[in-house]
């Protein structure tokens, strides 16, 4: 759909979805239905799918049936990763204005960037999105955090300026965002909230490093100065030249697996559906350990189900994404957003450790691996300093980092 398409559209309570696999070759999976009774969407394969397809998500099995949305105001199972969340909904609302504000018109209005590997048109007959054109090159990453800060404002935007930032509606989260083509590549450009008190941006890229040193695999990031401040560019990990993957959230998988939203549970969906070969499921069990362990020590305690992927390969086994969105939330709350262990979300070590099998982890093992995260995490200030986080900033995170609950539990280690 190009712009004149756009405006011309008419709300409609069908949509449909398309398979974008392989890009050159889109195949239409089925038809999306607006779910009134539920504020959401549903979603009915097509014969052509059901015939040759695979199930998006354990919730969405091959069968000829319609399926609701499991929650109320979301889409059907994989189909709601599609869709943008808070600050895709803003940006789509002050560029676009739709005539209709429902979960099927944020699905369309996102447009062909979305994540993962699915795509929804207006046409089941060719693959007809929403198309944003050209991604916008890394000169313009002033002009697109000037408008960032208009969009936040609530100030107009100029329409020759819309292709900058309109990109970004197509991913999920809250922060300010916008994609980038760095180097042939698509990239996610992150932005700082205006009421921050501390470059959030830089700290992200500082945090994901850090994790990196916990063999942790984590996306590739690079920071970007800004007149103010630093965005923080942050490589596709859904994208691979130009083959897009399949990728579903953990909120997504935990719910079609019928399980609570934990740290455990995500590690025995790994051991489930993961990858067999070389035991690869095994390792990402044990990563996603550290991972836990990590994100207690730094005191991110926004790692809920959204923050965590799994990639689906062409066999149809899950294997865990490299991890994203790490980073110090700077609230001291005590507690994870997902369930850690016998204890639920304490953020504890001793917690962390208490289901340490669930994770193929033998006791012995998973105190090494305590112990190996508690020695790279002992020296974020060293690192975040080599990333040129100001010493205003570090000061400001150590309020959180070092304080005697975190600080404690990590020496015990040491």
């Amino acid at each position: 759909m190009n712009a004149a398409d756009l405006a011309a559209y008419q709300p409609s309570d069908t949509l449909y979805l398309w398979w974008l696999g392989q890009v050159d070759l889109p195949l239409l999976i089925g038809e999306l239905q607006t779910a009134r009774s539920s504020q959401g969407v549903s979603l009915h394969y097509g014969a052509s799918w059901l015939a040759s397809g695979f199930a998006l998500s354990e919730d969405l099995p091959l069968k000829d049936m319609t399926f609701p949305p499991m929650v109320k105001g979301t889409a059907a199972g994989a189909v709601d990763d599609a869709r943008p969340d808070r600050w895709g909904e803003r940006v789509i609302r002050v560029l676009d204005k739709p005539p209709r504000l429902s979960l099927m018109e944020f699905l369309l209005y996102a447009g062909d960037e979305r994540f993962g590997a699915l795509g929804v048109s207006v046409s089941k007959e060719q693959y007809r999105p929403r198309r944003l054109g050209p991604l916008p090159q890394l000169m313009e990453v002033e002009a697109i955090a000037q408008l960032v800060r208009q969009i936040a404002n609530g100030e107009p935007i100029d329409p020759q300026q819309k292709r900058l930032i309109a990109a970004g509606a197509s991913l999920g989260g809250a922060r300010p965002k916008a994609l980038l083509n760095l180097e042939g590549q698509p990239w996610l450009l992150k932005f700082a909230e205006s009421d921050e008190a501390v470059d959030t941006p830089l700290i992200e890229h500082a945090s994901m490093t850090l994790a990196a040193k916990a063999g942790i695999r984590v996306a590739q990031t690079r920071p970007i100065a800004l007149h103010k401040g630093h965005a923080v560019a942050v490589k596709r990990f859904d994208r691979d030249g130009q083959q897009r993957r399949h990728a579903i959230s953990a909120n997504v998988a935990l719910r079609a697996a019928g399980e609570v939203m934990g740290y455990p549970e995500l590690a025995q969906l790994l051991r489930r559906r993961g990858i067999a070969e070389d035991r690869v499921h095994l390792e990402h069990m044990r990563e996603l350990f550290r991972r836990m362990v990590f994100n207690i020590l730094i005191d991110n305690t926004d790692d809920h189900e959204k923050n965590h992927v799994l990639l689906m390969t062409e066999r149809g086994d899950y294997a865990l994404s490299p991890a994203f969105d790490v980073l110090p939330s700077g609230q001291a709350l005590g507690y994870q957003q997902m369930r850690v262990g016998a204890h639920e979300a304490d953020a504890t070590l001793s917690n962390a450790l208490s289901e340490h099998s669930q994770f193929g982890l033998k006791a012995a093992e998973a105190i090494e691996q305590v112990k190996q995260v508690c020695a790279v995490v002992s020296g974020w200030q060293a690192h975040f300093a080599s990333c040129h986080v100001s010493p205003a900033d570090i000061d400001s995170l150590a309020e959180q980092i070092d304080r005697p609950f975190l600080r404690d539990q990590r020496t015990a280690y040491l």
